[in-house]
C-alpha cells in the first residue's frame, strides 16, 4: 500500500511540475508577444508610416509560429523521401503551394502583385543542387533553420550565421576570381554603363550578374500564354496551370511510389482490384496523413499570399515602388543603394535579408561592401533594424520561439563538434548556391511557383537532385562512423 501511495504522489508531483513548466512557457511566450506588441505600437506612435516596415515583422511571427508547428522544413521534406520513403512533409509543402498560388493569384488579378520573375537559366539547377546538398547536412532549409533557431537550437543559429556571412563574401569576392569569369562576361559587364564606383568588371559575381543574369529573361505562365494581366491568366494560367496541377502530379506520384502500398496492405485491398474510389481514399490518407503539417501547409499558403496583397496595398498607399524611398522621404538615407533602394520583395523571402546583415556587419569591421552590385546597386546595407526583410526573419525566430515556450519545445541545445562543422559548411554551401540560383527554397521556389513562375520547379528539381546525393554522401558517413566505433569497441 505505501509503494502504492508513493507511486502515486511521484505521478501527482511530476504532473504539478509539468503544469508549472507549461505555465512558465505560457508566461515567457505571452512576454515575447508583449515586446513585439510594445514596439510596434511605439513606432508608429513616432510615424504611421512604419507600418511598412512591421507588416513584415508580424508576417514573419505567423509564419513562425506555422512552420514550428507543423515542423514544416523543405530539408525535412527531402530527407525523409529520400532516406526513410516517408512522403508526409513533401505532400505538406505541395498543399502551401495550391494555397499559395490561389491567393497570390487573387494579388495579380487585383493589380498590386509584388512579384517579379526569375532569369531563366543554368545557374538555377546549379545553385538549388548546391542548396539541396546543404540542407541535408545541416538539417534543415533556409526557413527551417529560422524556427529551429527559434527553439533554442544551438546548430540552427550556427547555420544561419553561415549563410549570411557566405552570402556576402560570396558576392564581394574580388580579382582573385577574375581568372574564372569568360572574357564575353567581362565585356558584358565593362559595356552595362555602371557608375565607376562599383567593380562590375572585377570579382566573379559581379560580372555573373552584369555579363550573364541581365542578358536573361524570365516570365510567367499568363505571359507564355499572352493573357498577362487579365483574371483568367493569373487564375487559370500561373495558379492553375504554373502551380496547382504541377502540385497535384507531384502528389500523385508521392502516392503511387511511396504511400500506395503501405496503405492498401492496412486497409486489406492487396487482393483483387482496388477500385478509383479506394484509391481515392488512398490518396486522402497521404493529404491528412500529418493533420498539424497539413494545416502548417494550409496557413502558410494563406498568409503568405495575404502578405503580398498587404504590401501591394502599402506601395499604392505610400506611392512607392520600395520601401527604400519611403526610408528617404523619413530621413534614413544610410545604407540606400546607388538607386536609393533596399531589398524589399514584397512578399515571404528568405536568404538576402541574411547576406545583407553580414555585409552590415562586415562594413562595420571596416571592409567595403557597397563596391558591388548586389550590395551597391540593387539591395543596399541599411541597419538591421530598419531592415524589412530581415525584420521577417526575427519574427519567424520569435513566433517559433512562443509556440514551442507554449508546447514546452523550446530547449537550448548545444551543438557537438560534428553538428557545428556540418551546420558551417552546409550553411555556407546553401548560401552560396542561393545565390548562385538568385534564391533559396522559399524566394525560388514557392514563391515563383505560385506566382506562376516555372523557374521555380526547376530550383525543386535541382534542390531534390543536391538533397539526394547528399543523403547518399551522409548515409555512407554514418556507416562509416558506425563501422570505425565497432571496430574501437572490438
Amino acid at each position: 500500500m505505501a509503494n502504492g501511495t508513493n507511486a502515486g504522489a511521484s505521478a501527482e508531483a511530476g504532473a504539478q511540475v509539468a503544469k508549472e513548466q507549461e505555465n512558465r512557457g505560457a508566461l515567457y511566450a505571452l512576454g515575447v508577444l508583449g515586446v513585439a506588441v510594445v514596439a510596434s505600437m511605439w513606432a508608429l506612435s513616432v510615424d504611421q508610416r512604419w507600418i511598412y516596415l512591421i507588416s513584415y515583422l508580424w508576417f514573419g511571427l505567423v509564419y513562425g509560429i506555422l512552420l514550428q508547428y507543423g515542423r514544416f522544413c523543405m530539408a525535412s521534406a527531402v530527407r525523409d523521401l529520400f532516406s526513410m520513403n516517408v512522403p508526409r512533409m513533401a505532400v505538406g509543402v505541395m498543399i502551401a503551394v495550391v494555397l499559395y498560388s490561389l491567393t497570390a493569384a487573387a494579388v495579380t488579378a487585383a493589380g498590386i502583385s509584388p512579384f517579379s520573375p526569375h532569369p531563366l537559366g543554368w545557374h538555377i539547377l546549379i545553385g538549388a543542387a548546391i542548396f539541396g546538398f546543404g540542407i541535408v547536412f545541416t538539417g534543415g532549409c533556409a526557413s527551417g533553420s529560422l524556427y529551429k533557431a527559434g527553439e533554442g537550437n544551438g546548430g540552427s543559429m550556427l547555420v544561419l550565421v553561415a549563410i549570411s556571412f557566405s552570402q556576402a563574401w560570396f558576392v564581394a569576392t574580388g580579382t582573385w576570381t577574375d581568372g574564372l569569369v569568360p572574357e564575353s562576361w567581362t565585356e558584358k559587364a565593362a559595356d552595362a554603363g555602371m557608375p565607376e564606383s562599383l567593380s562590375v568588371t572585377e570579382g566573379w559575381f559581379d560580372q555573373f550578374t552584369a555579363g550573364y543574369i541581365w542578358e536573361l529573361s524570365g516570365g510567367t505562365v499568363a505571359g507564355m500564354l499572352g493573357m498577362e494581366g487579365t483574371v483568367a491568366g493569373a487564375f487559370l494560367g500561373n495558379a492553375l496551370l504554373g502551380a496547382i496541377l504541377p502540385a497535384l502530379a507531384i502528389v500523385l506520384v508521392l502516392y503511387a511510389f511511396y504511400f500506395r502500398k503501405g496503405y492498401l496492405r492496412r486497409a486489406g485491398l492487396t487482393e483483387g482490384p482496388v477500385g478509383l474510389r479506394n484509391e481515392l481514399r488512398g490518396i486522402w490518407a497521404l493529404l491528412t496523413s500529418s493533420k498539424k503539417t497539413a494545416l502548417a501547409g494550409l496557413g502558410l499558403g494563406v498568409f503568405a499570399g495575404l502578405q503580398m496583397w498587404v504590401i501591394g496595398g502599402l506601395r499604392e498607399k505610400y506611392d512607392i515602388f520600395n520601401f527604400g524611398e519611403l526610408m528617404g522621404r523619413m530621413g534614413y538615407d544610410t545604407g540606400l543603394s546607388i538607386q536609393n533602394t533596399v531589398f524589399d520583395p514584397g512578399y515571404w523571402y528568405i536568404t538576402t535579408q541574411e547576406a545583407q546583415l553580414g555585409g552590415w556587419v562586415m562594413e562595420r569591421m571596416g571592409f567595403n561592401y557597397m563596391d558591388n552590385i548586389y550590395f551597391g546597386l540593387e539591395n543596399g546595407l541599411p541597419n538591421p533594424l530598419l531592415n524589412a526583410p530581415l525584420l521577417m526573419s526575427i519574427g519567424i525566430i520569435l513566433g517559433a520561439m512562443m509556440i514551442a515556450l507554449v508546447n514546452r519545445e523550446f530547449k537550448w541545445k548545444k551543438p557537438n563538434l560534428e553538428t557545428a562543422i556540418f551546420a558551417l559548411v552546409g550553411g555556407t554551401l546553401m548560401g552560396i548556391g542561393a545565390r548562385l540560383a538568385m534564391g533559396c527554397n522559399i524566394g525560388a521556389f514557392f514563391a515563383s511557383v505560385t506566382n506562376g513562375d516555372l523557374t521555380g520547379w526547376i530550383f525543386l528539381a535541382g534542390m531534390a537532385i543536391g538533397a539526394y546525393a547528399a543523403v547518399k554522401v551522409f548515409n555512407w558517413w554514418v556507416e562509416r562512423k558506425a563501422a570505425k566505433e565497432m571496430d574501437f569497441d572490438l
